[in-house]
């Protein structure tokens, strides 16, 4: 149990927590398999999604080919299963969450229930792959950067480890885990789209790395945690930070403003993830200067102020940004930067939108901030 002065040094209410909980401990049991999806080339077991930015075309009369519309997304798209992964993350994290802070065991249970049904049980369970995830009508079956659908899943291990101390999770069911996340962790590494991911030249390859960092660590795979710290300093800083801090291949986007925030958040996601004493990414530079605080450095003005956004707006969802999102925490934390606590503790916790609350990686930051 998290003593209540801790938690508020970390600037989180406990109530809060508590209340997230207790909401969390009516959820029903979630697995894909309840919902079929028609376009699907997969089983009952395996993910599946639409890409969010393509759209029927005027131009046939089957609507096929899908054709782009970048920053547009298609309220039609088949995003049942996102949304059920998404929820059972949210409702595990709650009550990992509630856990940590109550020490209140039915928490603890609850959490490991959903946790059965989702990753362990044959006959409910996702399969640990993503080949039909962010797929396009009349074009693909799946791509690469559908592996951006399951960033969601970072806060799980968390909260598997979390409600471990409980004792709610047998050795079998704890080795159940894991050889889970082993097995979509080896399948991002060597399967095509991973591959392809892992390429990327936007945030998508970002994202990549900080599910890779997180479930290696959970797993400890400490050759891919090595390979993800080399990564930032020699991938992700120099080929998607500019000299001033900005990320100009998000900048370039139709949603500048949220992209990048997205892009930050989950920079220092890596920071948090992937520091340990003699290897700290928190005070990395490249020679001209180039690291997280740069990042944040550049960032900062337009959080606190968004009327001074330099940029183009954003043609969705502007007036949602910003909203309060873990790397605040994170880097104030670490850094000691009162700044960045002010900026955590000033801004919207729960957002609605539900676009803003697709590009939160994290629910439940206090997960990652637990044993410190």
């Amino acid at each position: 149990m998290i003593l209540p002065e801790r938690l508020y040094h970390w600037r989180i209410d406990p109530y809060t927590i508590i209340r997230q909980a207790e909401q969390s401990l009516q959820a029903d049991a979630i697995s894909i398999t309840t919902v079929r999806a028609k376009a699907s080339e997969g089983g009952p077991g395996d993910y599946y999604s639409n890409g969010d930015y393509w759209w029927p075309n005027t131009r046939t009369q089957n609507g096929l080919p899908y054709v782009r519309r970048d920053g547009k997304s298609n309220p039609k798209a088949f995003k049942a299963h996102r949304e059920m992964l998404r929820r059972m993350r949210t409702h595990v994290a709650n009550l990992a969450a509630g856990y940590a802070v109550t020490g209140n065991r039915v928490y603890a249970e609850k959490a490991a229930g959903l946790l059965r049904v989702f990753f362990i049980d044959p006959a409910t369970r996702m399969n640990p792959h993503l080949r039909y995830a962010q797929a396009i009508p009349g074009v693909c079956s799946g791509r690469g950067i559908g592996i951006i659908d399951t960033l969601h899943l970072i806060d799980v291990p968390q909260a598997i480890e979390m409600i471990r101390l409980a004792d709610v999770l047998s050795g079998k069911e704890m080795k159940a885990l894991r050889l889970w996340f082993v097995c979509y962790l080896r399948w991002m590494v060597k399967h095509r789209y991973g591959i392809q991911e892992r390429a990327e030249k936007n945030n998508h390859r970002i994202c990549w790395y900080v599910q890779a960092a997180v479930f290696a660590r959970f797993t400890g795979n400490n050759r891919i945690l090595q390979e993800c710290r080399e990564g930032f300093r020699t991938i992700l800083l120099p080929e998607h930070m500019a000299k001033d801090g900005s990320f100009p291949r998000e900048l370039a986007r139709t949603k500048p403003y949220g992209y990048s925030i997205f892009t930050l958040d989950n920079m220092v996601t890596l920071c948090q993830v992937l520091s340990i004493p003699k290897d700290d990414l928190w005070r990395y530079e490249l020679p001209d200067g180039r690291g997280i605080r740069r990042a944040l450095h550049y960032m900062y003005p337009y959080l606190a102020n968004k009327s001074k956004w330099p940029k183009k707006r954003d043609v969705e969802h502007w007036k949602g940004w910003p909203v309060r999102m873990s790397f605040m925490l994170f880097a104030g934390l670490a850094l000691k930067d009162m700044r960045y606590m002010e900026l955590w503790s000033s801004l919207k916790a729960d957002p609605s939108n539900p676009e803003i609350r697709r590009n939160m990686a994290i629910r439940q930051p206090l997960l990652f901030i637990a044993k410190e």
